[in-house]
């Protein structure tokens, strides 16, 4: 039975099963740019995106093996996954964690509140979801306040936080994107099959790169406290948190997946002043504010519009 659900990807009678992972995946996510910030203490970017990458896709790959593999039946799909881990994987853990290196925590987890804005965008474009005026103006409001904390007219080549932030929003387009248009692929093949196959293409590309760019001085010097942490990085937000996602993302709307995303801040604003000792200022919360009342608006017609469907389609959902 485990087994089955692992590799088909099918939920016929949904449930919470799917919110409660969301939820957990949230939770996990919070704290992955914590430990990132702990790890890149002692190893560049671009070596931790490779040591993340690949190990996890070599225990995504022990996973598969001990469940039992599922075939790609139609060739031209490997080329899809592989878009899938350009936008979910690559992109989005060198923009990352090279944004990260340059802002705080606490900047980089509220730009990464708009991925859920990105992937509404992308939704509506594609035809996967409705146009609202209320939907748009969520979309500007929330952009009004990433445009007032990246501040464009700071941006300049002495400055890291600004570069730091403007990367960190290119991330969160490449994972919005990666949400929009990965569901169908999950549910044909299984969570496990895709997540494991996205995986094995972004450790082929990041593995050279990581390489190239981590000296041997770097990994001799890191201590017990990045190891760990990278260790944690790998089995806890990666290999745990992507497959969760995935698993969810096959039995709901990929509206439902983004919307959850606005749960990280409130994990990473308690960690990050604990264990970072970084502070807000005046403009982060403005900035939060802004983010956050557009983010309720999206939130607020998303989740409604979602509910409607839902009942529509099975009238059971309301309960007994």
């Amino acid at each position: 039975m485990l087994v089955s659900a692992m590799q088909t990807g099918v939920d016929e009678d949904g449930g919470a099963a799917p919110h409660l992972a969301l939820f957990a995946v949230q939770v996990i996510f919070g704290s992955w740019p914590i430990a990132a910030k702990l790890a890149l203490r002692a190893l560049p970017s671009t070596g931790l995106v490779a040591f993340r990458v690949c190990g996890a896709a070599i225990a995504f790959l022990f996973l598969q093996s001990a469940v039992g593999r599922v075939a790609i039946k139609d060739k031209r799909d490997y080329a899809r996954i592989f878009l899938y881990s350009l936008l979910g994987v690559i992109l989005n853990q060198l923009l990352f964690v090279k944004g990260l290196s340059m802002t705080t925590v606490i900047d980089a987890t509220l730009l990464g509140t708009t991925i859920p804005i990105f992937a509404l965008l992308i939704s509506i474009v594609l035809g996967y979801d409705g146009f609202s005026l209320l939907k748009v103006a969520g979309v500007l409001l929330a952009a009004l306040g990433v445009v007032y904390l990246v501040n464009p007219a700071r941006a300049s080549f002495s400055g890291e936080a600004p570069l730091g932030n403007f990367l960190i929003v290119l991330n969160s387009l490449c994972y919005g994107a990666y949400i929009a248009i990965s569901k169908d692929m999950f549910k044909r093949y299984g969570a496990l099959t895709v997540i494991t196959w996205v995986f094995v293409f972004g450790a082929l590309l990041t593995a050279p790169i990581g390489a190239l760019t981590t000296s041997r001085e770097a990994i001799l010097n890191a201590g017990m406290s990045a190891w760990l942490a990278v260790l944690y990085i790998i089995l806890v937000p990666t290999v745990g948190a992507y497959y969760l996602n995935a698993w969810a993302l096959a039995r709901v709307a990929p509206s439902t997946v983004a919307v959850y995303i606005y749960l990280q801040p409130l994990i990473a604003f308690v960690l990050a002043p604990w264990i970072l000792h970084e502070s807000w200022n005046s403009r982060t919360w403005v900035a939060a504010g802004l983010i956050f009342a557009g983010v309720a608006l999206v939130t607020r017609r998303t989740r409604s519009s979602y509910a409607m469907k839902e009942v529509s389609e099975r009238p059971d959902a309301l309960g007994h």
